[in-house]
């Protein structure tokens, strides 16, 4: 069957549907109908089929009019989801809920604001389509404060879940703290303390950290701004204990943290309390007078037990790492010569002709500022008059500690019987997981800083909204480890490990992959942010049809293979 145009003398053409068929060894055609009425769109697209032909050219068939990323809210949200952190949040599905999952799978994937984050979810200034698939794509950021603060009256709970899930009696509670920069001056846990950002200028608050020996964080609490690190101690002892109901538990916490005050004031005699910390270089260093720490017990071996009067049932494991006194020896020349560079322009100043510097009260603070700057003030022996300054170094002094460069003291009250000496050191170390944890949470992925909340409860919801987002990005690092710069044959390395004290290895396969930037598949090695833009490319197409008689709808981009396995490892699908 064909379409046939059929001249009409001064009339319109005559359109007419024809078919052709054999009679005998004749071709014969007849018409079937009289298409003449019909619209021109439409006989041309019945032409079309009629040859087999696209209904019409490919480049006027579809229109695309709008493109919105998926593939890595599908990844994240996939992956709250599985790891049951919705039901953490509330068992019942609620608006409130969603907006809370949308807030932390978009604290994951792009960290911003609250305003920034409820545009990004609206139908009109969608980023995403992470606000299409929680059905929240009308929010605004007045409901996202809302849901903040419902997220911030449901913190118990939700900590009770997860230590329910990942802490059970007898296991290491890593603790550690970190501080970050606040915007304005009107909360009143922003105060002026030490910054660990290096922003001495602005307000502050400090907040903890919670997590398991693996680092999967547990529980957040923030603290005001000047509040000293070993005193946010306490709270995390009766969060363990009473609300999560505990009955035995090892703290590991470093020397600023469980402190001499806190054993004594807060752990001592505590049943079923344990805890791994270190000695501070003073308490090393008596020690070592006292003759409980002999430097030759190391002449061939790099960790021993000791025992000491002064810790009566407790163990301390003494340890030497030869990088590391290598590394404080260089760090000490550096900081010496630089704050003789200093002292020498003082002197300069007192010496000099023109308006020289006088006063031993002046010099004094002078000085005062170059000793405080360096950290190595002890060092120095300085002579002040009122016209006049010297200086020497102390060499008993530096020789002292140089004595005793590489060593450290772990002190506990676990038993032997129940963590040897090595286990002890690989417990101390594991606190390297709470400090990579702030590094994701302050600077690499999550940004919780700055803050410009001005209510406590705010902030407090803030930083628990950042480490819900690193509990979710933790279970997809663990998962995706095989295509990331991660180490993920810990085994090996473990075994490669010469002692416990030694330099943490890194695999062959690790190596490996940080040389050739492929995986033992030979596919390209991500990084946790890049696997996300990978995954973003992956999008939800709005088509248009033409001609307005067929509705819009959506198409999703097809997966490459290595986005699929990336789906795969982490047990999601584009259809969360």
């Amino acid at each position: 069957m064909y379409v046939a145009r059929v001249p009409n003398r001064n009339s319109p053409p005559a359109i007419l549907l024809r078919e052709s068929y054999r009679e005998g060894n004749k071709v014969r055609t007849r018409t079937v109908a009289n298409l003449s009425h019909w619209p021109e769109d439409k006989v041309e697209r019945l032409r079309r089929v009629l040859r087999d032909e696209p209904l019409v050219p490919l480049c006027d068939s579809f229109e695309i009019v709008r493109t919105r990323p998926h593939g890595h809210v599908a990844a994240v949200l996939g992956t709250l989801r599985k790891v049951g952190l919705h039901r953490y949040l509330d068992r019942e599905d609620s608006r409130m809920r969603r907006l809370a999952m949308a807030m932390i799978v978009a604290r994951v994937i792009s960290p911003r604001s609250k305003l920034a984050t409820g545009r990004g979810l609206r139908s009109e200034t969608l980023a995403s389509t992470l606000g299409e698939l929680l059905d929240v794509a009308d929010a605004d950021e007045d409901e996202l404060y809302e849901a903040l603060d419902w997220l911030v009256a449901r913190q118990d709970r939700i900590e009770n879940s997860l230590a329910k899930q990942h802490l059970k009696d007898g296991c290491l509670v890593l603790y550690d703290v970190t501080s970050t920069y606040f915007e304005g001056r009107t909360c009143s846990l922003a105060r002026f303390g030490l910054s660990r950002d290096g922003k001495r200028s602005t307000l502050q608050i400090v907040f903890g950290l919670l997590c398991n020996a693996e680092g999967c964080p547990v529980a957040v609490e923030v603290f005001e701004g000047n509040t000293n690190d070993a005193k946010t101690l306490t709270a995390q002892v009766e969060k363990v204990c009473a609300r999560f109901a505990l009955n035995r538990v090892v703290f590991v916490g470093d020397r600023g943290m469980i402190t001499e005050a806190r054993i004594r004031e807060n752990l001592w005699g505590l049943e079923g309390v344990g805890w791994i910390t270190a000695l501070r270089a003073p308490a090393i260093q008596k020690l070592r007078a006292e003759g409980a720490l002999q430097l030759s017990l190391f002449d061939e071996r790099d960790l021993a037990e000791i025992r000491s009067e002064r810790y009566p049932d407790e163990r301390l494991v003494a340890c030497r790492n030869p990088l590391l006194a290598a590394d404080r020896a260089r760090t000490r020349t550096e900081l010496l010569d630089a704050t003789e560079r200093a002292l020498n322009k003082v002197v300069d100043a007192v010496s000099r002709t023109q308006r020289p510097l006088r006063g031993k009260g002046n010099i004094g603070i002078r000085i005062g500022k170059v000793l405080g700057r360096y950290k190595v003030g002890k060092h120095f022996l300085v002579d002040i008059t009122d016209d006049s300054l010297s200086y020497r170094r102390n060499t008993e002094s530096i020789e002292a500690e140089a004595a005793l460069d590489g060593f450290y003291v772990l002190r506990t009250n676990v038993a032997a019987d129940e963590m040897d000496a090595d286990s002890v050191v690989a417990a101390y170390k594991g606190l390297s997981r709470v400090e990579r944890a702030f590094r994701s949470l302050k600077t690499v992925d999550l940004h919780v800083r700055p803050i410009y909340h001005r209510l406590p409860s705010r902030v407090r919801a803030h930083v628990l909204l950042c480490m819900l987002a690193y509990y979710v990005e933790w279970h997809m690092r663990r998962a995706l480890a095989p295509i990331l710069f991660d180490d993920d044959d810990t085994e090996t390395a473990r075994r490669l490990r010469k002692s416990v004290v030694a330099k943490a290895e890194v695999s062959p396969a690790a190596r490996r992959k940080a040389a050739t930037k492929r995986t033992a598949a030979d596919e390209p090695v991500h990084s946790f942010r890049t696997v996300l833009e990978d995954l973003a490319t992956i999008a939800v197409n709005r088509i248009r049809p033409p001609g307005g008689e067929i509705p819009e709808f959506d198409r999703t981009t097809t997966p490459t293979p290595f986005q699929t396995k990336i789906l795969d490892i982490l047990g999601t699908s584009l259809q969360t």
